[in-house]
């Protein structure tokens, strides 16, 4: 099969990236010291490529109340322009499609980002939906964009140096809010734990975009960091910490579903009458080795099983998202399976690193 590229794939090769097979795109896992592209992010500046990221505007006379249907979180939370709201979609048995972002432009204009592996079946979902409860809606797929994250405590001043033009309207936005800046879309959000922002920009500007980062200091990161840093912050993975055979209160996506207004929305009625068994919790490896997905964790409540886990390089020391029953307690010792041994592990409450710091 053939991998698909972003339009930044020969900068990638010229960069000396090393290249893999991620979810049927052909993206950069590093460019040299994985470690070194981590530790870059929390102390000073990365980019990422993220244009398999799919952009989707949702347009018309009553999209916010047809997100309020479509979306668990809800979309009446978002009333200033720019702001943005994380939310799962879910299916009517509770399982989560996907995890995205909206982003309210106005009452006419909702932009959402979804994941990349999901985004056809995502989009179709939303048309499916759309087409009986707001056949007026546009959903529209923006193939037309490209997208680049720039993270890190030095990542706004960058931007700014490169786009210079966009500095007055995202100055003062605040975490979660986004500006649109004609050719540009700034947003101030990411998966990293750090601040910064993700710019979505025409398709034929991003490789140009991407070198004058560059050029300001910016060094370019790959897949393997992006991992560790957004498991250092807690945030989840579709595919491995979720996907359609879990609802969001068993992924640790309580906070991003809302069951106290009276509003309905698909997947409301399973999660009310099947409370979650498991819950997702951290670990610390306390023996030595490497926390991976997929290891079973023994609890005195019961088994589990990791859904991520690598070695931290903030923390230096091994963690992991796991699955495990709800009885299971912060501070609890448990055991996971690391080739036929079982290794002690401490419960602990995620983020386990923001802000360039270690908070564990």
């Amino acid at each position: 099969m053939m991998l698909k590229k972003t339009p930044l794939n020969a900068a990638h090769r010229a960069m000396g990236a090393k290249m893999v097979d991620f979810g049927g795109w052909d993206m950069p896992v590093n460019y040299g010291s994985q470690i070194d592209e981590h530790h870059q992010v929390r102390n000073d500046v990365g980019m990422f490529d993220v244009c398999h990221m799919r952009v989707v505007d949702a347009k018309g006379d009553g999209v916010r109340a047809f997100l309020r249907y479509l979306l668990a979180n809800n979309a009446d939370k978002i009333t200033i322009p720019g702001k943005a709201l994380y939310s799962a979609m879910l299916r009517p048995n509770g399982g989560v499609i996907d995890d995205l972002i909206i982003y309210f432009m106005s009452e006419q204009w909702f932009r959402i980002v979804v994941n990349a592996g999901t985004a056809d079946k995502d989009i179709a979902w939303m048309k499916e939906q759309a087409a009986t409860h707001a056949p007026s809606l546009t959903i529209t797929s923006r193939d037309d964009l490209a997208m680049v994250a720039i993270q890190g405590p030095n990542a706004r001043a960058k931007v700014w140096q490169v786009l210079p033009q966009t500095k007055a309207a995202t100055e003062k936005l605040v975490n979660f809010q986004a500006a649109d800046c004609g050719e540009y879309f700034v947003a101030r959000t990411g998966y990293t734990g750090e601040d910064g922002f993700e710019v979505m920009l025409p398709k034929e500007k991003v490789e140009e975009f991407w070198y004058a980062l560059n050029k300001a200091g910016v060094p370019p990161i790959g897949l393997g960091a992006r991992d560790t840093l957004r498991l250092e912050a807690g945030m989840n993975l579709y595919g491995q910490d979720m996907d359609e055979s879990v609802g969001p209160l068993e992924s640790g996506l309580g906070w991003t579903v809302d069951l106290k207004s009276e509003r309905d929305f698909i997947g409301k009625a399973a999660l009310l009458a099947n409370p979650p068994s498991k819950q997702l919790v951290g670990l610390v490896l306390l023996d030595r080795g490497v926390l991976r997905g997929h290891q079973k964790v023994f609890t005195a409540q019961g088994e589990g099983e990791i859904t991520s886990g690598s070695f931290s390089p903030t923390l230096e020391r091994s963690i992991a998202l796991a699955r495990v029953p709800n009885s299971v307690k912060i501070g609890d010792t448990v055991q996971v399976e690391i080739r036929d041994k079982k290794l002690n592990a401490q419960v602990v409450k995620y983020p386990f690193a923001r802000n360039g710091k270690g908070l564990i």
